[in-house]
């Protein structure tokens, strides 16, 4: 029986005390996978889970994975003959990292205001993930107190995904048929700004590369050989360097890197500048890559989202601290690449490696190494599962939902797309830009995951 949408968003707006009770018992497991001595947090966190969803009504299956993770697989019938939706979270964390940046306890939830003023609830997987966890509990009670569902529903939360959800991966692979649905709601995502419902339509993919350039049998003296010499570090600089044009726009032999985002109907720009100097936290007078082209500066959803993207995450050489006059015989360094949901990471990655080669200078010894390649994702967001979805977000915060890329990559996707082909994937969530998952402060907005509960709830009452 459908109920009106004002009573399950009073209903879950009424809840926010035990949203909150909630979140705030699963924060306090400090729950890293594989990391020394967090293992038994990550036993808790697990069981939290099992237990939060026997709770109300799911059987549980506890399944260890072969990562040595726990995924949780939870089961509630349905009417005979009605459709299977799968509710995915994860409720593994990055690390804390230092603790002075934090200005309250990484894993004692506290509600504060934003520097903006807002109220905002911080700790360590506040937003990603367990607030989509918290989330996906509060849609089953307002649902179950409004009517109920049809549907038969499947709850996947796992317990690796930040470490690369390998044991989920071959999980998959060797059980397939667990994960079988309709409509498969990934809830690891989140809104382009807060208040602003939207759907990730695209994921990037990405690989990692290694490339070490040497030039020297050993370091010799700058004085002595210094100006005749070459120098390595230089040398793979100038290699890397070759990969940007002079606006900063990523440039790779043989591939196209002139993709463009498709805005929507009367949409002029899918990420404005400020938005984007906002939530990338760029200092004062920095340029956004690509906004300097006299010929017209270069859309930012072009940028992150329709083109492929390397980021130089680490470099090594001799350490400024260890520093000698010496002319440096080896330089190495850490490439992250992203590459649109259309495009081929690993031959885009051997396109990276070959152009590298092809741009050393100086007869520089170079040696390049794709450690490994992740597919990107691209659902179609005309489908029904997806129309409904952005249906209920829009009704939830009485706005038009919007659609964007995200630059994580999130494996399952594809993993369950290929197994379950059928199944119609949407990715959604209560992250928000201001949230600064992975980092310090890890936060989020109380409404959101009240909005997106209720969106989901809707769905749950009316897809068929």
């Amino acid at each position: 029986m459908l109920v009106s949408m004002t009573a399950i968003s009073e209903f879950i707006t009424a809840d926010r005390e035990r949203i909150f009770a909630q979140l705030k018992e699963l924060v306090s497991f400090n729950s890293v996978h594989n990391e020394p001595g967090l293992e038994e947090e990550s036993v808790k966190a697990a069981e939290w889970v099992r237990s939060a969803l026997t709770e109300a009504g799911v059987d549980v299956e506890a399944i260890p994975t072969a990562d040595g993770s726990t995924a949780l697989v939870g089961k509630r019938a349905g009417k005979e003959g009605a459709k299977t939706v799968l509710l995915y979270s994860h409720y593994d964390v990055v690390p804390v990292g230092p603790r002075e940046p934090w200005e309250s306890d990484p894993l004692t939830l506290t509600e504060r205001p934003s520097a903006s003023g807002e109220v905002r609830w911080y700790g360590r997987g506040a937003a990603d993930c367990k607030g989509n966890v918290a989330m996906h509990l509060a849609a089953l009670r307002a649902i179950d107190a409004n009517g109920g569902t049809d549907l038969n529903l499947t709850f996947l939360i796992e317990g690796s995904e930040e470490r690369g959800g390998e044991g989920l991966s071959a999980l998959i692979e060797e059980r397939p048929e667990l994960f079988a649905a309709d409509a498969i709601l990934i809830a690891d995502a989140g809104n382009a700004k807060a208040g602003l419902p939207t759907l990730t339509t695209s994921l990037r993919g990405g690989a990692q590369i290694y490339v070490q350039v040497d030039t020297l049998e050993a370091g010799v003296h700058s004085g002595q050989f210094g100006g005749a010499a070459p120098d390595a570090v230089k040398a793979l600089m100038r290699a890397l360097d070759s990969l940007s044009d002079e606006h900063g726009r990523t440039v790779i032999d043989g591939v196209d890197c002139a993709g463009s985002w498709p805005l929507a109907e009367g949409q002029t720009s899918a990420y404005a500048p400020e938005d984007f100097r906002s939530d990338a936290q760029m200092l004062d007078g920095t340029e956004i890559m690509g906004s300097q082209d006299p010929a017209g500066a270069t859309e930012i959803a072009d940028m992150i989202w329709a083109r492929p993207a390397i980021t130089v995450t680490g470099f090594t050489s001799t350490p400024v601290a260890e520093a000698v006059n010496a002319v440096p015989a080896t330089a190495a360094a850490n490439l992250n690449l992203r590459t649109p949901a259309t495009m081929d990471p690993r031959s885009t990655a051997e396109a990276v490696a070959e152009h590298l080669k092809k741009h050393v200078p100086w007869g520089a010894h170079i040696k390049v190494e794709i450690l490994e390649a992740n597919r990107g994702f691209e659902t179609d967001p005309e489908k029904p599962a997806a129309t409904l979805l952005g249906e209920c977000l829009a009704e939830a915060y009485g706005t038009e939902t919007i659609s964007q890329g995200m630059g994580g990559s999130i494996p399952l996707t594809v993993e369950l797309q290929e197994k379950h082909p059928n199944a119609e994937i949407a990715l959604f969530g209560v992250e928000d830009p201001k949230a600064t998952i992975h980092s310090a402060n890890e936060s989020v907005d109380p409404t959101e995951i009240e909005k997106i509960a209720t969106a989901e709830a809707y769905f749950l009452q009316r897809f068929a």
